[in-house]
């Protein structure tokens, strides 16, 4: 069994105990900015202006973080519909990834929209990056003791002791609980690496536009939707939870668009060059 015992704020105590920074906010920030980080650096290989993506980004984390609140607010309706006023209390907690990731998404895609870039071949350069950001912010749900999960008595199962962990408000694995229980971040890092490897072979061999990010979108729901039931959300109904039914309906969305429209071509070249006329390339102009 895995025991942690650190609390799950980065600043606490007497040292700037005005800031209040979790772990799990802290994570969660590394992965958004490794995330935006990475894909202004792959934008000019694959011929696409950095600014852009980098104004795409904002309205995508934008969208992300209304809609990880929605998400999270719609799981837990019986708290906040006595207390609206708490729905806007974003930094009291309480997001969800599917939020996060499909809010983020049509964030983007609406300001890509509008500002006439290409929406499908920027979804395919992300697409590789999003599990990985993925994995990055996930680490700090292990620290802080995030999200409750089943008993389990292995050597790999996990237990968090210290009194201020959100995990002692689970029945399980939590401080005074003698359980340990399914360490599911952890397997939920683990599949997003694999679809990270899996991804990248992937890249440049997928047609149309669109379809490489439909394929991370598959692949997160297929692992999600797996590993959910290892966890001990609120059951929405026929013992499944929310993170379920978003995976049921994204899988229903993705599955049919691949095997209809994506087919397996040989790699398209990177361009290594910017689109004529934008301002990354203009300032590269002597």
């Amino acid at each position: 069994m895995i025991e942690i015992d650190i609390h799950p704020n980065v600043f606490s105590g007497d040292f700037l105990s005005a800031v209040v920074i979790s772990w799990h906010g802290f994570y969660s920030f590394v992965a958004v900015a490794a995330a935006v980080v990475l894909a202004g650096r792959w934008a000019p290989i694959k011929g696409l202006d950095p600014d852009a993506i980098y104004s795409i980004a904002i309205w995508a984390i934008l969208g992300g973080v209304i809609g990880a609140r929605l998400v999270h607010v719609i799981d837990h309706w019986d708290i906040y519909q006595n207390d609206p006023a708490r729905i806007l209390a974003i930094w009291s907690g309480g997001i969800g990834l599917w939020g996060a990731l499909l809010g983020g998404f049509i964030g983007g895609t609406v300001y890509a929209f509008f500002t006439k870039h290409p929406i499908g071949s920027t979804a395919d350069m992300v697409a590789p990056i999003m599990p990985f950001g993925q994995a990055i912010g996930r680490i700090g749900d292990i620290i802080n003791g995030e999200h409750c999960a089943k008993p389990l008595d292995l050597f790999f199962s996990m237990r968090w002791t210290n009194d201020e962990s959100p995990a002692v408000l689970c029945a399980n694995g939590g401080a005074g609980s003698l359980n340990s229980v399914h360490p599911v971040i952890l397997y939920e890092i683990a599949w997003n690496v694999l679809c990270v490897f899996i991804l990248w072979k992937l890249r440049g061999r997928l047609r149309p536009d669109g379809m490489l990010f439909a394929t991370y979108l598959a692949l997160y729901a297929l692992g999600r939707f797996t590993i959910t039931f290892f966890r001990e959300d609120k059951i929405w109904t026929f013992g499944m939870q929310e993170a379920h039914y978003i995976a049921i309906i994204v899988l229903v969305i993705t599955i049919p668009l691949l095997v209809v429209r994506a087919r397996f071509t040989d790699p398209a070249p990177d361009t290594g060059t910017l689109p004529p006329g934008t301002r990354a390339e203009r300032r590269r102009r002597p």
